[in-house]
């Protein structure tokens, strides 16, 4: 996301500099957390691959990715070009959320918390719904 989505988007606000760094940091602390996580800590049993908790996981992680991309599109082509003004989103899960794209993202990484099962993959699942939690609420409003 934190690669394709910009490169997606016609036009939009430019983001400040300092906005920017602060979050390619957090992006790539918070890959090397999880990587580290899964590749020297974590113990997973041979037949993990089979466990509900991980098959939920992914379930909820590739239907959260699912939502997110189909809300960033339905966001991308809110408006014609030149067209201004606010537009209210419609279509996917947008007809029962207002914060469509924060909710598929925010299922996407609590799929990735129980599909990993460890405490980083977690604590990254719980700043995901505090962070997107307070915009979808400022959005919503």
């Amino acid at each position: 996301r934190a690669l394709i989505f910009p490169l997606l988007i016609r036009q939009g606000k430019p983001t400040p500099f300092f906005t920017f760094l602060l979050a390619l940091l957090f992006c790539v602390y918070n890959g090397y957390l999880q990587g580290r996580s899964l590749t020297n800590y974590a113990k997973y049993h041979s037949g993990w691959l089979k466990d509900p908790r991980f098959i939920t996981g992914l379930i909820g992680w590739l239907v959260g990715m699912a939502i997110n991309i189909h809300s960033d599109h339905i966001l991308r082509n809110l408006r014609k070009p030149g067209e201004t003004g606010y537009k209210i989103p419609r279509g996917g899960m947008f007809e029962y959320v207002s914060g469509a794209n924060f909710f598929g993202e925010i299922l996407e990484w609590f799929g990735f918390a129980l599909a990993c099962y460890t405490f980083e993959s977690l604590a990254f699942a719980l700043c995901t719904l505090f962070v997107l939690g307070s915009r979808a609420k400022q959005h919503h409003q």
